[in-house]
């Protein structure tokens, strides 16, 4: 089975504690759906800052900000992709890049 990196972009954020329970409950259930393909849950991120190749400094989060990161095993990208697709994330208007793991 190969690792891979779902980094989550954008989505919604909830505002009050029913939104937040109601959010972290759908979480919860997906991350459950997959049991031990869960490798790391991860977490949710802040603004990052890019180091670029001249060596200058953006703190704006770049062109597409993450928003957060799971490790996530799958037997290949299109099943990756078909654990994606479930991911609470998508219904708050976010998305999902992911991407293989190589091991060194």
């Amino acid at each position: 089975m190969a690792k891979y990196l779902f980094v989550y972009h954008g989505g919604s954020a909830p505002e009050s504690e029913a939104e937040i329970a109601e959010v972290m409950d759908a979480w919860g259930q997906w991350f459950g759906s997959m049991g031990s393909a869960v490798i790391d849950g991860g977490n949710p991120v802040g603004l990052s800052t890019t180091v670029q190749s001249d060596g200058s400094v953006v703190s704006n989060g770049g062109s597409n900000p993450a928003s957060g990161y799971s490790l996530i095993e799958a037997s290949d990208t299109e099943d990756a992709v078909a654990k994606a697709k479930g991911c609470p994330i998508l219904s708050a208007g976010g998305s999902i890049e992911l991407a293989e793991a190589i091991d060194m």
